[in-house]
Parts: C-alpha cells; structure tokens; sequence
C-alpha cells in the first residue's frame, strides 16, 4: 500500500510538472510546443532539423534595429505618429476628377500608393522576427534571443518616444471619403500571434514580468477600445472574413489578458457568423463575391480554424459545431478542397494567383481534430523540402 501511495504522488509530481511547462499560448497548442520541446531535448532528427532552421533565421535577426509607428512619414490627423495609420489597399484615385478624390474601389487590385505609409509593413515585420526569436528562446534556452524580442517590444509598445497608441483611427482610410475604418482592424491581426510569441519566453530573465504585464495593460486597452469605438463595433458587425478575425483578435487578446469569461462569449456568439457564412453545401457566399474568391474563402477558413483552437482553450467547441441546416468548418473546408487542389474547375473569379499552400495550416490541424486521413494526404500532396518546417514544427 505504501508503495502504492509512492508511485501515485510520484505520478502525479510528474504531471504537476509537465502541466507547469507548458507554454502560455492561445492560437498554438500548449501541449504540441511542450512534446515538441520534449522531442528537441531528446534529438529528434526532424525537429532538430526544423530547430537549426529557426534558430539560423533568429540569429538573424540579432541585430535587427527596433521599429516603430513613428517611422512613417506622414502625419495622421490626430497630429501624433504614435497613432497607427494605413490607407486602404484597394482604393485608387478617380481618373475623371482633377484630383482624383474622392478615391474608387477597385477589388483585389492593390494600389501601391500605400507603401507610402510602414506601420502595418513593420508590424507585421516585428510579428515575423519575434516568431523567429521566441521559438529560438523556447528551444534552446539561450537568453540572447528573449533579451532581443524584449528590445524590439518595448519600443513597439512601451517606450514613451515610439509606443503605438492602443487604437486604429486612422487605418485604411480611404482618401476623399474618410480618416480611417473599422475594415482596418484586420491588419492587427499578427497582435494575437506576438501574444503567443511572448508566452514563449516564460522563465527568460531578459523578457520581464514587468514588461510582460505592462505590455498586457497595453493590450487591454486596444481590446477597450476593439469593443467600444465606432470603427470596433462597425468591424464587429461585418459579415464577412472581416468579422471573423474581429472575433479572433478579441478571443485571443482576452485570453491573454485574462479575460476568460469575454473570450468564451465571443466564441459561444461567433456560432452565428457560421450560419451567416457558410452554407449548407460548405459554400462561403459572402467571400465568393469577391474578385479573388478562392484566396478569400481560404483566408475565412483558416480565420476559423484559429477561432476553433481558441476555443479549445476556453472549452468552447467549434470544430464539430453545426446548425440544424448542416453549415459548419468541417463542411466549408470539404467543399473548398477540390478546388484549392485543382481537381474541380473554379468558376468564381480569382484575379491573382492563387497558392494552395494557403490551406497547409488548415489541412494540419483539422486532420489532428477529425481524424481524416483525406486531409493528411492533401497536406502531404503539398509538402516540398523544407517549405513547410516552421508549419510543422508548430502545428505537425
């Protein structure tokens, strides 16, 4: 009976354990990056491989000099560089007004003009280097790669001569007819990959708590302002993609910030974007309307995909959600398939190329969550030497 008791408390001082070292991560799988560490310590050949890739990237990355929001060279109208500004990308002047405002839409036709303005280049840029650094930290253990994500944090969001101000007035303004729209919301959408980039450095003495919890005090902020402003609530209520990586960064963000019961909220009332969204036979209607329709739809789905890992950790099940007419994920993604791999003809618009490497990500974790050996072959239909090893190290 005594040993008995020996091997339980033993049993459970190791689960205690393997339960503390999983990262504090949202849209990855806290337990996929633990057994990977795990299989990294072990010398996995694979995951070795991938690690080596990540960390020659990182190092990289070592000198890279900080970016900011006050870089770009105009002005928004607030009269400060710390507020984040964009124009819209499918906007273009009136050729029969002297002027040319106010501008028209031309969908899926980018108007180069706004690379003029670098904040959402360089916030997607810092998304990519911390991504890089963060999984360097998680590995190897080496302070010199958290040291560098905690350099290039505080100057994105802490240090008082180039912190962004938690708010998106001024995105995808669109000229001659307004200062910004709620449609720019979706460009902080690397916010809730850089959440889980930081929760990746847990343990590091270069990445403090104190910068940790004050970069989750900014964070609260830009969710105050996500669920209160007029440009929040108006890209709360689109109907298409947009309102589904609305709902993602709102998860996400409350999650990280501790707001539990938000995040199961949102997730419980996304329910019905999936019966404004897909139909019964698995077709987006609102995404093939667009002139890149298949690149759309792919883009909705892999929206939902990431809302449904959100869900799994805040209990919430989306993956095997569906209305009483059939509309769900699993449903989408079967009727998308054929058509990103080009075994059915497309006969919607798609005016630029489209990479079916777009839906790898789908593929991977959807095959995990169904059990569908179709969709582990059409990942693996897709795999080419090397391309996908950060993919698969994070989700494989």
């Amino acid at each position: 009976m005594k040993a008995k008791l020996i091997i339980a408390l033993l049993c459970l001082l190791f689960l205690q354990q393997t339960y503390a070292q999983l990262p504090e991560v949202f849209l990855l799988s806290p337990k996929h990056m633990a057994d990977k560490k795990a299989a990294y310590k072990k010398g996995d050949s694979k995951v070795v491989s991938d690690v080596t890739a990540v960390v020659k990237s990182a190092d990289e990355f070592l000198t890279a000099k900080p970016a900011s929001v006050m870089e770009k060279a105009l002005t928004p109208p607030s009269g400060s560089k710390h507020d984040y500004m964009s124009m819209a990308p499918y906007f273009w002047p009136d050729p029969a007004k002297a002027d040319g405002l106010p501008y028209i839409r031309k969908d899926g036709q980018r108007n180069p003009e706004i690379k003029k303005i670098v904040d959402h280049e360089l916030l997607s840029n810092l998304d990519n280097k911390c991504k890089y650094l963060s999984l360097a930290y998680y590995f190897t253990g080496d302070e010199k790669y958290a040291a560098k994500v905690n350099e290039l944090l505080k100057v994105w969001f802490l240090d008082a001569e180039t912190k962004m101000n938690p708010n998106l007035n001024y995105a995808q303004a669109v000229r001659g007819v307004n200062d910004g729209r709620g449609i720019g919301i979706i460009e902080t959408r690397s916010l809730a990959n850089i959440a889980d980039w930081m929760g990746l450095l847990a343990g590091s003495k270069s990445f403090t708590k104190q910068n940790l919890a004050a970069i989750k005090d900014w964070y609260k902020q830009y969710l105050t302002w996500m669920t209160t402003s007029k440009n929040g609530k108006d890209e709360h209520n689109a109907k298409n993609n947009h309102g589904t990586h609305y709902d993602t960064q709102v998860v996400s963000f409350a999650l990280f910030t501790g707001n539990t019961a938000m995040a199961k909220q949102v997730l419980e009332d996304s329910r019905k974007r999936i019966a404004t969204q897909i139909e019964p036979d698995g077709e987006q209607k609102l995404e093939l309307e667009r002139t890149n329709a298949l690149g759309y739809s792919s883009m909705n789905l892999d929206g939902w995909i990431n809302m449904s890992e959100l869900g799994d950790r805040a209990g919430v099940n989306l993956w095997d959600y569906t209305t009483a007419d059939g509309r769900g994920i699993r449903k989408a993604l079967d009727w998308l398939l054929p058509y990103a791999l080009d075994q059915k003809p497309f006969t919607y618009q798609q005016i630029t190329p489209y990479s079916k490497d777009e839906l790898y990500h789908v593929l991977l974790l959807s095959a995990q969550k169904y059990h569908e050996p179709a969709y582990s072959k059409a990942a693996e239909s897709m795999r080419k030497k090397d391309k996908f090893y950060l993919e698969d190290l994070l989700y494989n």
